[in-house]
């Protein structure tokens, strides 16, 4: 299948920035996802630690998979509903469906010992918020910047430093507070979020003229109303539209691959090869690492406009390459850092790459829903190599099955510069002002 390339696909030299990013409704959407991120960061944590002190691993392990379960259960209909409905309506109200369960938590550990299924019901309500959230946060960067990967670019950074301190913090806070502090504070990130993204009023030199793009207009919700267009075709329409980019499903096909045998296995076989051999500090500061590489690579994005950016961003994934092979290899700490720093600037690079591709190659009507298969394919792969990755260590020892993630890496990267529709494929010149 091939992809048809239009006059404003066509590739365009690197332009000097005409359009200022940090216009009004950028602000408002970049301060919703930063503190927002945030929040999602501080997550984690505070489950290992606080429901891990209760209810130990199994507890941990449980609470974790109910909320990634939801996730992958519900996001498409998440982005069937923000395609019909608005994607800012559908994050307003996840938003504030997060406030809710973040805030019942925060009461239920200032006033004791929360209950077991109190924390997996809050869990899988809060993974259908997220299932709701994620899928209008491709669909509204175009509508709030004129050029998508500057911004795409400036919110991995935003995105890198919220999980380079969010989990410092949470651990922080459990230390000297309680765990009910940061879940207070958690619920008050998605608050703030919620206030900024209603108060997001829509350019219209920077909308797309697309008739669908007018996101969470009510007259398009009445119009889709009266049509009668059920659930089910939605569904149906964005995965054709899915299924007719072959550089799409391609990448996806490839990146559920990654999931499974690298991004999957890398925290659980990682953490516990370098914590034996280094002490649980190392790998912590590893992770710091990590998070400062994708910092790195994000202001690279910033800079870089390749003509090619699936291209460019699967160069750059090679480099990941070296994240899984230092600990396989057994490095020193200072290899094992630069490992990191290294593997997360590749995958800040190929975020924004990949992101901007899908932004300015979809039709804004479908992009929702688009986005919420693309993201449903990623993190059910990288749920799989999570959960094989324990039984996957009776077959082998960690440090050869990191081996092979980092063959899978190479391998993967190979299969996509081999893949004309990926290779191939231009970058569109940023909107103009009508």
């Amino acid at each position: 299948m091939t992809t048809t390339r239009t006059p404003s696909a066509q590739p365009a030299p690197n332009e000097p920035d005409e359009h200022p990013l940090w216009e009004r409704s950028f602000t408002l959407y970049f301060t919703a996802r930063a503190v927002s991120l945030l929040g999602d960061a501080m997550t984690p944590v505070v489950v290992a630690l606080a429901v891990g002190a209760l209810y130990g691993v199994s507890g941990v392990g449980l609470v974790l998979g109910v909320w990634t379960g939801t996730f992958v259960l519900l996001v498409l209909f998440g982005g069937v509903f923000a395609d019909r409905f608005g994607a800012r309506r559908m994050m307003v109200a996840a938003d504030l469906v997060r406030v809710l369960t973040q805030g019942v938590l925060a009461a239920a550990f200032f006033t004791g010992k929360p209950p077991f299924w109190l924390l997996v019901a809050m869990a899988a309500l809060a993974g259908a918020a997220v299932a709701m959230f994620l899928p209008g946060v491709n669909g509204m960067v175009p509508l709030v910047a004129r050029e998508p990967q500057r911004a795409n670019a400036t919110l991995k950074v935003a995105d890198a430093l919220a999980h380079l301190l969010g989990p410092a913090l949470a651990g922080l806070l459990i230390t000297l507070t309680s765990a009910g502090t940061v879940y207070a504070i958690d619920a008050g990130t998605f608050l703030l979020s919620a206030v900024c993204l209603a108060l997001i009023r829509f350019d219209p030199a920077v909308t797309p003229s697309h008739p669908a793009a007018a996101t969470g207009s009510r007259t398009r919700t009445r119009t889709r109303t009266r049509t009668g267009r059920s659930l089910r075709r939605e569904l149906h329409q964005g995965w054709r539209e899915f299924r007719a980019r072959t550089w799409m499903w391609a990448v996806i096909l490839i990146w559920m691959g990654y999931g499974v045998l690298v991004f999957g296995p890398l925290v659980p076989l990682g953490s516990a090869l370098v914590g034996a051999r280094l002490g649980p500090h190392a790998y912590g500061l590893a992770v710091s690492f990590l998070g400062a590489g994708t910092v790195l690579g994000g202001l690279l994005a910033l800079r870089l406009r390749p003509v090619r950016p699936l291209a460019a961003g699967t160069v750059a994934m090679v480099l990941y390459t070296a994240l899984p092979l230092c600990i396989a290899l057994g490095a020193g700490l200072p290899v094992l850092l630069a490992g990191h720093a290294l593997g997360g600037a590749a995958i800040a690079f190929w975020s924004v790459m990949w992101a901007t591709s899908v932004q300015t190659h979809t039709p804004p009507a479908v992009l929702n829903r688009v986005t919420a298969y693309e993201q449903a394919g990623s993190v059910s792969g990288i749920a799989l190599g999570q959960m094989l990755a324990g039984p996957a260590t009776a077959l082998a020892s960690p440090d050869r099955l990191l081996w092979v993630s980092a063959g899978a890496c190479l391998a993967g990267c190979a299969a996509l510069l081999a893949i004309p529709a990926v290779r191939t494929l231009h970058r569109t010149a940023p909107r103009a002002e009508p």
